[in-house]
């Protein structure tokens, strides 16, 4: 691990950022250019006294999971990523495998839209970023275990995921996230990652298993969805989903039409910003 040259990038990479870069509000007057440290480390959902430490020569080795959460705020380009993991000592992921690494276009495109709920998901249901206003819809994700993050396992495994949606939709639901975890398994038959969640599935749940052995094949495509938020209730939505087909990732937008009911709600929504109003937190996923 090179601690004087990963400090020295660091810095550079938080100099060259302003708020507006990353969806932060500009705030008071500033005596240098760039974030603050605390401002990166509460995009990267670290300590500020752990970024401090880094950007200071000390501190432990950062996780290859704090590499890549440092890698989005500061909205490091593929190479910037893969530089980032050799002065930490870390061999980058492999390029053969989906890249968790948000492009800084898509990072862009997520920060400007502030008042619409958007996230980037891989096509196997990993969120890898959320805006604000997707935190409040979908409950914040990117705060839980890298594990905890996959829609699709969280949908099958775990029973309070499914509050997010109607009771009466969740079997449609359940089938649309088989069919494209099912098609993307075949379009990626060289990559551990979709087939590795496939056998876990399988084993672990009665109804994907069934839904599995019905071979259904279906892509993410534009499509209205129903939320059942805990605080503002009722909320039918226009999904939209842009691929980036170099990496494997989806822009997943949620948008209400003006006048009807869930955008008074969304509006609302975006009022009351990021609270987990559920036992547990539903983070369930609006993919």
């Amino acid at each position: 691990m090179n601690r004087a040259e990963l400090a020295d990038f660091l810095r550079r990479g938080r100099a060259r950022l302003a708020p507006s870069d990353v969806g932060l509000p500009p705030g008071a007057r500033r005596r240098t250019p760039g974030l603050r440290r605390e401002e990166v480390a509460q995009l990267a959902a670290l300590s500020v006294d752990y970024y401090t430490r880094l950007e200071q020569c000390r501190g432990p080795r950062p996780s290859r999971q704090t590499l890549t959460a440092l890698a989005r705020a500061l909205r490091l380009t593929g190479d910037e990523h893969d530089h980032l993991f050799h002065l930490a000592g870390e061999e980058p992921p492999r390029r053969e495998t989906a890249s968790t690494h948000v492009s800084p276009g898509l990072m862009l495109i997520l920060d400007r839209l502030d008042d619409t709920s958007a996230q980037v998901v891989t096509d196997c249901g990993e969120v890898l970023a959320q805006n604000a206003m997707a935190r409040a819809l979908t409950l914040d994700v990117m705060s839980r275990p890298r594990r905890e993050r996959n829609l699709v396992r969280r949908y099958f495994l775990d029973p309070d995921a499914r509050t997010l949606f109607p009771e009466e939709d969740r079997a449609d639901h359940a089938r649309a996230q088989v069919a494209n975890l099912r098609a993307v398994t075949a379009a990626r038959p060289d990559d551990p990652e979709p087939a590795a969640l496939v056998a876990e599935l399988r084993a672990g749940s009665e109804e994907f298993a069934r839904l599995w052995n019905a071979h259904e094949v279906s892509l993410r495509h534009k499509a209205t969805k129903r939320f059942l938020h805990p605080l503002v209730g009722l909320l039918d939505l226009d999904c939209e989903v842009l691929l980036s087909h170099e990496h494997h990732q989806l822009l997943v937008i949620h948008t209400a039409r003006p006048g009807t009911e869930a955008h008074e709600r969304l509006r609302l929504l975006r009022v009351v910003g990021l609270q987990d109003f559920t036992p547990g937190g539903v983070g369930a996923g609006g993919d």
